[in-house]
């Protein structure tokens, strides 16, 4: 067999993998909804549902974040704690200096551009093991969201505009009733951009490249070290993002938040298909994923279930999905 029948195959195989995948959490996420209508009372309301769809556009955005590490075969444990950080620098730059609205946007994904890349070049150059490099960036960020904010609440009262990025609905004006927040077409809006850098740009393929075999992206003159920063730099601008979506709803930035978002956003990304071994994952079932959380831990509470419990739920959740991916590799 020719060299390129076996990659054609072997390209047949992971798509035929990855579709099943999308299927299999769609299936999970349709499941979903329909056991929490049936035994959650007041679960389909339609202000439930826009609570839902809130939560998601935070934890979708994170959660695409980290689809572009994951991807290349890293992991980022820092994106929780990045997303606080540049909410507090965006609350820094409008609320304390009273720069205009745009600034405050391009600081924020400017600052978990910075702080994305610090952890690439850790990892690239120093050779620090991701998991090491994002716990303790995580820790950083964590911290000097705190020293920044002077461990308090910046409210962005004097900067009404900028609640229009999550909470309030522009659509309403259009189709009176249908109060979908701007957040969710933020995350759709960032999803659809980040499925057109993966699958259609240079850049993509060689984040794809990077998880199947960084050694082999290496010697066929990749630049692993530059790519690798690259990635993680986008990632965390698109933490920048998610910063902004919570502290637009919340109309604050909280520098306490974000120990425990990494959770829900990784969760996401494994429920969705990608692969913890890098080299294969979409978009597309990283924002099921994020529906399938959210759905979940929304009806979980509806239902009067304990908050520890969701936390314990998710990791069960994590687990069976890595196992789910690892058997289905193994029929492919």
């Amino acid at each position: 067999m020719s060299t390129t029948s076996t990659n054609t195959s072997a390209k047949s195989g992971f798509l035929s993998l990855a579709a099943l995948q999308k299927a299999v959490a769609f299936a999970v996420l349709l499941a979903l909804l329909a056991f929490f209508s049936i035994f959650a009372e007041n679960f389909a309301a339609w202000n439930n549902m826009v609570n839902i769809m809130q939560a998601t556009s935070i934890n979708g955005v994170l959660a695409v974040a980290c689809t572009f590490v994951i991807v290349s075969g890293g992991i980022d444990l820092a994106v929780g704690t990045m997303m606080t950080l540049t909410a507090v620098t965006a609350g820094l730059i409008l609320t304390n200096l009273g720069l205009p609205l745009f600034y405050g946007i391009a600081g924020a994904m400017a600052a978990g551009a910075v702080m994305g890349g610090t952890s690439g070049a850790i990892i690239a150059k120093l050779k620090v093991p991701p998991f090491i490099a994002t716990l303790g960036m995580m820790q950083i960020a964590r911290g000097l969201a705190l020293v920044f904010s002077e461990a308090k609440p910046i409210y962005f009262n004097d900067t009404p505009s900028f609640q229009l990025i999550s909470a309030q609905s522009s659509i309403t004006s259009l189709i009176p009733g249908l109060d979908i927040p701007n957040g969710v077409f933020v995350m759709f809006g960032v999803a659809l951009i980040a499925a057109y850098v993966l699958n259609r740009t240079i850049f993509g393929r060689y984040i794809f490249a990077l998880g199947s075999n960084e050694e082999a992206a290496r010697l066929s003159g990749l630049k692993v070290d530059f790519w690798k920063i690259t990635t993680y730099a986008t990632s965390g601008m698109i933490c920048g993002i998610a910063g902004l979506l919570i502290a637009s709803r919340l109309n604050s930035a909280q520098p306490a938040l974000g120990l425990g978002y990494e959770l829900d956003a990784i969760a996401a990304v494994v429920i969705g298909g990608t692969s913890l071994a890098g080299g294969r994952g979409t978009i597309l079932g990283t924002i099921i994923g994020a529906f399938i959380m959210s759905v979940l831990t929304n009806g979980l509470r509806v239902m009067g279930v304990l908050e520890e419990w969701k936390i314990v739920v998710t990791g069960i959740i994590i687990i069976v999905a890595v196992l789910v991916d690892l058997m289905l590799r193994k029929r492919m």
